[in-house]
């Protein structure tokens, strides 16, 4: 188990401070034993499906800090998992970084991952934020939620995701396609929660309500909303947050005209998703990557890794900042992320047989 917390209090003793007492004995000698075991290499290697400026400037800021130099690699979630898979154990990955809890699923059937023994990363994320034995860890968070247009308003009796499926709503609803992650760990959680049978009988009660075929991305839906082609848009938060917050005129006009309504608030819960990452099974440098991801864990971290795409922190005390901090407070589901994964498939054959595109 890497002992994280000493090596932060080495590095930056007036910013980063001791957050669990037994954590930060004092032990200068074993101070510097550690640090210099853990930066042996001088490297960790990041494999990604983030593609965000924000996220480049921590990982600077990480070099910066320790003289570990961080070596990226993005690109899409799948076709990384299958890089890793290829290369097996001749690949360089140290961490894979990917921005749904079902493509984490993905990579761990495919043996991506290691299992780590990391008290402080367990104090850190919630357990539902995290897998159950160690091989991957949630890093910033955000939730599928129901938008309307603010000129004709939230329908009424509309309060949770099972009434989008009510008759009532007939013509009123877009989406995207159900190839999307998004909607398959959506759905997914609806099967954890309710069965396979329930699942698919909301999937069948939504695609009644398509006010158009699905297409495009959650941009594609918020404009659609917006210009009054539908009601109601599904969407991920992050989207609706850079209308909101956006500093182009035209974009947040586009913002201006729709509202969020975060689902279940009485129930489950608004459902969440993650961005997450673990240590690969084959890391050549395994303690570099343990530090990297309790660095992208501390508070000051947290807020920058996940406003910078405006997500929510995954680690209860640091709180929400920037634009997604106005769509206000809401309820989240504490299902396992990892039920997300596990139903995936489930979720993929109801789609096909409820007609969603």
């Amino acid at each position: 188990m890497t002992n994280g917390f000493k090596f932060w209090k080495t590095f930056r003793p007036t910013v980063f401070i001791c957050m669990f007492i037994a954590a930060c004995a004092p032990d200068t000698e074993q101070q510097s034993a550690e640090v210099t075991a853990s930066t042996s290499s001088g490297e960790v290697n990041v494999y990604s499906g983030r593609h965000y400026d924000s996220d480049i400037a921590i990982y600077d800021a990480f070099t910066e800090e320790t003289g570990i130099r961080v070596n990226i690699i993005e690109a899409g979630g799948d076709s990384l998992i299958e890089r890793i898979a290829r290369e097996a154990e001749a690949s360089p990955a140290d961490i894979f970084i990917t921005a749904d809890a079902g493509i984490l699923w993905r990579a761990e059937q495919r043996n991506v991952f290691r299992s780590i023994d990391n008290d402080q990363l367990e104090a850190r994320v919630p357990q539902h934020s995290r897998h159950p034995e160690g091989k991957w860890f949630g890093l910033s968070q955000r939730a599928r939620i129901v938008i309307y247009n603010t000129d004709q308003g939230l329908p009424d009796g509309l309060t949770t995701y099972a009434d989008l499926a009510d008759p009532a709503y007939e013509g009123m609803i877009c989406v995207r396609s159900s190839s999307n992650i998004y909607n398959q760990s959506l759905l997914a959680s609806r099967v954890a929660h309710h069965g396979e049978v329930a699942a698919e009988a909301w999937a069948r009660g939504v695609v009644a309500n398509f006010a158009r075929a699905p297409q495009g991305n959650d941009t594609s839906q918020i404009e659609a909303v917006a210009a009054g082609l539908c009601r109601l848009g599904i969407v991920n938060s992050y989207y609706v947050a850079r209308y909101v917050g956006s500093d182009d005129a035209e974009r947040a006009a586009i913002g201006d005209k729709v509202a969020v309504l975060f689902p279940d608030q009485e129930g489950h819960g608004a459902h969440v998703n993650i961005s997450g990452a673990g240590v690969t099974a084959y890391a050549p440098n395994a303690g570099n990557a343990e530090l990297l991801i309790e660095y992208l864990l501390l508070d000051e971290s947290q807020s920058a890794f996940a406003s910078g795409n405006n997500e929510y922190p995954v680690v209860n005390s640091v709180a929400p900042s920037g634009p997604v901090a106005a769509l206000g407070d809401f309820v989240a589901d504490d299902l396992p992320v990892s039920a997300l994964g596990e139903h995936q498939r489930t979720a993929v054959e109801i789609f096909d047989r409820a007609g969603w595109p």
